[in-house]
């Protein structure tokens, strides 16, 4: 169903990573922090949803920007920009307390918010923009795959590594209580570990989330590399590029015929 050829075009690749970035540099947060706020940090509700505003709100208006952005600098350029950004946020965020002032955290969640807004205006008309005109449609394809698959792929793989990381920090007979700790159950995780003070808890949580983050950072910063290194090739590469396709694709078919 989908045309894996269209992978050999590097700036088409440089977009799929593009669309998978927001997945674990952004939507995970969604979910995770207002677990955190509320669950862990003892937060109410509507608190929490105030210091959520600080991470989405950026959404709002910078992509629209990011396309005025265009007239002066390329699109790797701003798209690396944002994600280096967002990687900013999120290592200034692991190096807070659970438990830190809310005032505290509106920083790196602007930061974060900031940095993904500015490859989240661009990443649709990148996606069709690098293959040919004639296989658009199959590259929008791929691209909603990618980013919807993305989504739900990293809260998957971020939720079990955080549960491994908090698990780490109490024990190997802690499983349960890791778990429950990733949904914001404190009080059922504390009742599973007595032994472990209620305080104890919420520190090996924090310390873990900060790990969790540090990871997240550093795949974030890898991700604006390589989408800088293949969005950035120059516009003569591309036109190459997307003369030889149809050769290789004709040389395909005369070897099928002999």
């Amino acid at each position: 169903m989908l045309d894996l050829s269209l992978f050999r075009y590097p700036r088409f690749v440089g977009v799929q990573l593009l669309a998978a970035a927001p997945a674990y540099a952004f939507v995970v947060l969604l979910i995770l922090l207002p677990v955190r706020f509320v669950g862990i940090e003892g937060m109410s509700e509507i608190g929490a949803g105030r210091m959520m505003v600080a991470l989405s709100a950026p959404l709002l208006v910078l992509p629209i920007a990011a396309g005025l952005l265009t007239r002066w600098f390329s699109p790797a350029t701003i798209c690396g920009t944002g994600l280096i950004i967002s990687a900013a946020g999120l290592f200034w965020l692991s190096h807070l307390a659970a438990g830190s002032a809310p005032f505290v955290l509106i920083g790196p969640l602007l930061t974060i918010g900031v940095g993904i807004s500015l490859p989240w205006g661009l990443m649709d008309g990148l996606a069709v923009s690098v293959v040919p005109k004639e296989r658009a449609g199959m590259a929008t394809g791929i691209f909603s795959t990618t980013r919807v698959a993305g989504e739900g792929v990293a809260l998957a793989i971020v939720s079990a590594v955080l549960s491994a990381l908090i698990q780490s920090k109490l024990g190997e007979h802690a499983a349960m209580a890791a778990q429950q700790l990733v949904t914001g159950n404190l009080a059922a995780a504390a009742s599973n570990v007595p032994a472990i003070g209620h305080d104890a808890l919420i520190q090996s949580y924090g310390d873990a989330f900060s790990t969790l983050l540090w990871l997240l950072t550093g795949i974030t910063v890898l991700t604006a590399a390589v989408v800088f290194s293949f969005l950035g090739r120059s516009s003569a590469s591309a036109v190459a590029e997307d003369a030889e396709q149809p050769g290789e694709e004709e040389d395909t078919m005369r070897a099928s015929n002999a």
